[in-house]
């Protein structure tokens, strides 16, 4: 696995994995401001899920888009305008006065975040050799798990000393990382275009009926993992629990999916992306029934335990993705991370309205059955360990080998 030293070596590498970091975080703080507009609006969960929609429709129908946009038109002052975007709209959670308002801003939100993820992770891609890029790619994905996983906490302690609007300090991770990423973006045009030159005598054709696999695994993963993450905080608020508790747990279910998601594409390149896929999705079930079951203190640890399984073949998808749409990385990352995920903000509605009429904990078990679809489908996945392996190396601007992603 790549080591953090040479990671930080990487500097392009490194402050595209800040600005993945900044741009969930700002993302992550959504959750905690749940309880308290559903008690200032009177708001219901259906109500509640359809802010998530709002966030993560915008978010994911437009990335495919802007992946589009990133293979073929792509400018460097793209890359930290998408985090002041962001930025500047999660300032502004804290002065929002009407649930219009909430729905409207959460959806401007997205709009950021859909425009940062797949140029991110294109120019991510771009700047890592084939010998590392599965490990590359796996901390890249990291680093805006562990960003997102932060971000509930950072808007507990930003609401609990300021006030709601202390969400206006949010500004600061997003200019920082902004003005980071430009600093180096040069390098990054370098290793894009040299990427571009190889391209023509490489392409081959895009892997449609895989991919649609892989895309509605991943749709189906995403349903589970934000229903559980976004409603979370309602449920234990509803059982009696503080703020203190469940911006915290949140936050445990982001990190140990980040964990989870360094593993998993630790064992992707050794035993075969398939089996990853499929053993996880599996792992997950009872790591949900437990969870559901026993609410209380120990939600911490059953959290976390689901977390860590959901999320681990989060960034091995993406890199499959990728390498069945050779020569149209940013496009593959739009799709795997626009729409892929888009089923997930469909899915909190459902789940809420389910909530709604049969209980939170009949609404989060029936989760477990999306998990066992899931996993019927990655079977159908085609495997081989040569899939899960980098590509042949083309040289590259940086002076580093082009990813698999850069296949053509």
């Amino acid at each position: 696995m790549t080591s953090l030293m040479q990671l930080a070596r990487n500097r392009a590498l490194f402050v595209l994995m800040l600005g993945h970091f900044a741009n969930d975080m700002l993302g992550g703080v959504l959750p905690v401001l749940f309880p308290v507009m559903k008690l200032q609006h009177g708001l219901t969960n259906a109500q509640l899920g359809l802010v998530t929609l709002a966030f993560t429709t915008t978010s994911s129908l437009t990335q495919p888009l802007f992946g589009y946009f990133s293979d073929t038109h792509g400018r460097r002052w793209f890359v930290p305008a998408t985090l002041l975007w962001g930025a500047f709209c999660a300032a502004a959670y804290g002065f929002i006065s009407s649930y219009v308002a909430f729905i409207g801003l959460a959806a401007l939100a997205g709009i950021g975040s859909g425009a940062f993820h797949p140029l991110g992770a294109s120019n991510a891609a771009a700047v890592s050799s084939d010998e590392r890029r599965n490990a590359a790619m796996s901390w890249y994905t990291v680093a805006g798990g562990i960003g997102y996983g932060l971000g509930p906490i950072v808007g507990s302690v930003l609401m609990a000393v300021f006030g709601p609007r202390g969400t206006l300090w949010l500004l600061l991770p997003g200019f920082t990382a902004a003005g980071l990423i430009w600093s180096q973006m040069r390098l990054v045009e370098r290793a894009r275009e040299a990427r571009a030159m190889a391209a023509t005598a490489m392409r081959t054709a895009p892997e449609w009926s895989a991919l649609s696999r892989v895309i509605l695994v991943t749709m189906l993963r995403s349903w589970v993992f934000l229903a559980v993450l976004q409603l979370s905080p309602v449920w234990y608020s509803e059982l009696g629990f503080g703020q203190e508790f469940y911006g915290p747990l949140a936050a445990v279910i982001i990190l140990s999916g980040a964990v989870g998601t360094l593993f998993g594409g630790g064992f992707a390149d050794r035993i075969g992306q398939r089996r990853v896929i499929v053993s996880t999705l599996l792992l997950t079930i009872p790591a949900l029934l437990l969870y559901v079951a026993f609410p209380g203190p120990q939600g911490l640890a059953l959290a976390a335990l689901f977390g860590f399984f959901c999320d681990a073949s989060l960034s091995v998808t993406l890199v499959m993705a990728q390498r069945l749409m050779p020569g149209r990385v940013g496009v593959a990352s739009g799709v795997i991370l626009g729409l892929g995920f888009v089923t997930g903000g469909i899915g909190v509605p459902i789940t809420g309205r389910i909530a709604d009429l049969f209980g939170m904990q009949t609404a989060l078990a029936s989760l477990s059955a999306l998990l066992v679809l899931g996993s019927l489908v990655a079977l159908t996945i085609p495997a081989g360990r040569a899939a899960a392996r980098p590509a042949e190396s083309i040289p590259s601007a940086s002076g580093m080998s082009p990813s698999p992603g850069a296949r053509r």
